[in-house]
């Protein structure tokens, strides 16, 4: 599975945020895109999930495993995306929240053996039925991005997904969002504006604002 963006162009009320911009992301890479706040960042993954806001303007084409997919609808792209505010659904217990990721394809009983293995995955065995709000910030962020990952994305598009996190629970969970990426054969793009988010094996795009 290959990624590659052509050509993006994207601007809002007349200013350019990005111009030009091509980038390749295979399969097991971690692509981060850095930079200040207000440079485009996750703009670039709007455009990428098809949901960017209809004030923008944008041009370039994205290639997915050699299909264009730039004009085809947001749920039929395959990009899973996770955001930095990790957020469950309240009204759901931990394990539906889990369940929700999955393809409706399972069976029931692969449902349940896939909720308890991503369960076990993120050192929360019979966490299943509690209530999100009793999970801890860190706990919330592992299940957050299981739940995604559940989903079983083509490619993975992680927000600035350590922000919100004190310095410890922020080192843990890089740890475990790197070995979840090592283990995944689809591309991954990171947007973050700290170095230290970003593995040593990375390739780095620099944004600017302009």
């Amino acid at each position: 599975m290959k990624l590659e963006v052509r050509n993006l162009t994207l601007s809002v009320a007349g200013k350019l945020l990005v111009s030009d911009l091509s980038f390749n992301a295979r399969e097991g890479q971690i692509l981060a895109i850095m930079g200040p706040s207000g440079c485009g960042k996750s703009s670039i993954l709007d455009f990428l999930c098809g949901t960017l806001a209809s004030n923008f303007q944008s041009s370039g084409s994205i290639i997915l495993d050699e299909k264009d997919i730039t004009h085809t609808s947001s749920h039929q792209r395959g990009m899973g995306l996770q955001l930095q505010d990790h957020l469950l659904f309240p009204h759901l217990s931990v394990g539906e929240n889990l369940a929700f990721g999955i393809p409706s394809c399972y069976s029931r009983s692969e449902r349940k053996q896939k909720i308890e293995k991503a369960l076990n995955e993120c050192q929360l065995p019979g966490f299943g039925r509690n209530n999100p709000l009793t999970l801890s910030g860190g706990q919330r962020a592992r299940i957050s991005l299981m739940r995604t990952l559940l989903s079983e994305p083509k490619v993975l598009l992680l927000d600035e997904p350590f922000s919100k996190l004190d310095p410890e629970l922020r080192q843990q969970f890089r740890e475990f969002v790197f070995k979840r990426v090592s283990e995944l054969s689809i591309p991954v793009i990171m947007v973050t504006h700290d170095q230290a988010d970003v593995p040593d094996t990375s390739e780095v795009i620099e944004l600017s604002v302009g």
